[in-house]
């Protein structure tokens, strides 16, 4: 029997491949497609989600979301993802529409309805962090919280201390790591480096000859100049796809442990940094009363540290074909 997925997503390119993922995979059903502002503002998001679901040959409902941080403004990635997030192929405008409700309520809503659902994350954490607010039990109705977010103990993507989702919105991460999610980080760093789909892996995949195979390479034309630029990678880093990958198989994080996560708000310099308690330092006498907050309730988050990269791609492979 299929399990029960819920996405959040602020769709640009590798946001698309993570959904064509999730609703392509005979082991998913999707129940919704919740957007929120953060690659591409909300609107553009939105295009994009439904273009993936009529791609995809589904009719997943669709829903409008946050247009903007808790309490900070929008800063969108189109330097990344291009001007309408999809790599600038000139793609149609979608046949549908926007399904009408809440994207918070329906958060709530569908996670009531499904106790033990997949929440998987993969854009800036606006929208669940409300939804906890309008219903903090929803956290203890999830069975997995998959978290495309953070950098544990490393570079960030978009500051050095600081990966992109949880730098566009701390509080609302902040208060997502602070709840009782189960939740399992995956940082940008696992689609680094021998993840990352090389030339000749990318021609592997358009050889396929599918729609959801070229669409996959060509919406992420920008990202892949992009982060040669930034970044220096090898190939196509795809974030989000290795997250829904660990979602849909959870054997292909092949090294994850349990600890303290907190997100940095106040500092300027450090702004969204994830702080993962590697050592196990945060409840000695030093550092106590400044994580006394998550002390409390316990260490809160799976990080994932290594990942099986031959079958991740597979895994890819097998819903692009």
């Amino acid at each position: 029997m299929p399990r029960s997925f819920i996405i959040d997503t602020d769709t640009a390119s590798d946001d698309a491949v993570a959904l064509l993922m999730a609703l392509r995979h005979p082991d998913v059903r999707v129940e919704a497609i919740t957007v929120v502002a953060g690659n591409v503002e909300l609107e553009q998001g939105l295009r994009n989600a439904l273009y993936t679901v009529e791609l995809s040959s589904t009719d997943i409902p669709v829903y409008a979301g946050s247009a903007a941080p808790l309490v900070r403004d929008l800063v969108v990635a189109q330097f990344f993802h291009g001007r309408d997030g999809l790599g600038d192929q000139g793609y149609p405008p979608p046949a549908g529409q926007v399904a009408p409700g809440d994207a918070v309520e329906v958060l709530v809503e569908t996670i009531r309805s499904n106790p033990g659902i997949v929440l998987v994350t993969l854009g800036p954490l606006t929208n669940v962090a409300k939804a906890l607010v309008r219903d903090p039990e929803i956290a203890r109705l999830v069975g997995r919280c998959v978290v495309m977010g953070g950098a544990a103990c490393t570079v960030g993507n978009v500051t050095p201390a600081a990966e992109y989702n949880v730098w566009v919105d701390p509080e609302a991460a902040r208060a997502v790591f602070r709840s009782d999610l189960p939740i399992e980080m995956v940082g940008w760093e696992l689609c680094r480096g021998a993840a990352t789909l090389s030339e000749d892996e990318m021609d592997r995949v358009r050889e396929f000859g599918t729609p959801a195979a070229r669409f996959a390479m060509d919406c992420n034309t920008s990202a892949l100049a992009a982060a040669r630029l930034q970044s220096n990678e090898p190939g196509l880093p795809l974030p989000d796809p290795v997250a829904m990958a660990i979602a849909i198989d959870p054997s292909i994080c092949t090294r994850r442990s349990l600890h303290y996560v907190d997100v940095e708000t106040e500092s300027t310099l450090t702004r969204g940094m994830t702080v993962v308690d590697h050592l196990d330092v945060a409840d000695d006498e030093r550092n106590a009363p400044l994580w006394k907050p998550l002390i409390e309730r316990g260490r809160n988050a799976h990080v994932c540290w290594e990942i099986d990269v031959p079958r991740w791609k597979e895994l890819l492979y097998s819903v692009l074909r």
